[in-house]
Formats: C-alpha cells, structure tokens, sequence
C-alpha cells in the first residue's frame, strides 16, 4: 500500500463544504476507501501502455440513423389524453419562473 494521500481532515473537509453530517467513523471509512482506490490507480500506472493505442471507448461504437419518414402527426386529443390538466389544447403546467 502506498502512503496515505487523503487524511482524515481531507474528507471532514469535503464533508463540511458538501453540507454531509459524517460520524468520525464515517470519515475515517470513506479516507481509508478513497485511499484505496488512489492505490489501485497507482497500481494501473505501473502497466506499460506504449503500444497501446489511445481510445475513448473499448470497444467500437456506431451511431444506428433510421431514416426519416414523413408520417402524421399524432392528433391533439391523444396527445393530451393522459395530462393532469390542458387548457387550450395544451399541457397546463405550475408557473415555475418568479417576475423579480
């Protein structure tokens, strides 16, 4: 295991400025899990990459386009169907923006 790189302090601190109320046990769990995963990352940097290509992804991927088709619409009473309210042939929905 390498030397401990997040300290207790490190995660009471990110704790603090997250608002998370965690017990001292908390802390010290998620300090020693954080540590441990900074030590695999450690590990994966040890591996010789010079021949390996750099990638996005692992394996390959393609877009699937369906071609477009000009259909009708689907009419405003099926549309509506199933909202909790319309007025007007539309969606009625809670005023959300406050005029300031």
């Amino acid at each position: 295991m390498s030397k401990e790189r997040i300290t207790y302090d490190d995660v009471r601190h990110v704790a603090l400025l997250s608002r998370l109320r965690l017990t001292d046990e908390e802390i010290t769990s998620y300090a020693q899990v954080l540590n441990s995963i900074l030590d695999y990352f450690a590990k994966l940097n040890e591996l010789d990459t010079t021949n390996v290509p750099p990638t996005s992804h692992s394996l390959k991927i393609q877009n699937v386009f369906r071609e477009d088709v000009v259909m009708p619409s689907l009419p405003v009473e099926a549309a509506l169907a199933n909202a909790p309210d319309t007025q007007d042939n539309c969606f009625r929905v809670p005023k959300i923006i406050q005029e300031m």
